[in-house]
């Protein structure tokens, strides 16, 4: 079953690569923008997320990629952090 909701609050920043170049010679390359950093904030319903789930950012269909991450809560100030993870583009 496809359920979807909205994750609102959310901060977003691009994640670059730069393709490596074999062998010794190193060559200038542009940078590849491959997908995002998405970091959410605690105490949505929804959460945890998953490695399966599917989402939209800014427009894009993307799939999480890697276990996301779960900052804790602070032992300063006893705040609940973001919740992070990557979502890369989906091709094809």
């Amino acid at each position: 079953m496809d359920e979807s909701f909205d994750l609102t609050g959310c901060v977003v920043t691009p994640r670059a690569e730069t393709p490596q170049v074999g062998g010794d010679q190193q060559q200038a390359r542009d940078t590849v923008i491959v997908g995002w950093t998405v970091y959410a904030p605690p105490g949505h319903p929804r959460m945890p997320l998953r490695t399966t789930d599917k989402v939209v950012v800014r427009g894009e269909r993307c799939e999480i990629t890697g276990q996301p991450g779960d900052w804790g809560r602070s032992p300063f100030t006893g705040i609940h952090g973001p919740v992070q993870f990557a979502a890369d583009r989906v091709t094809g």
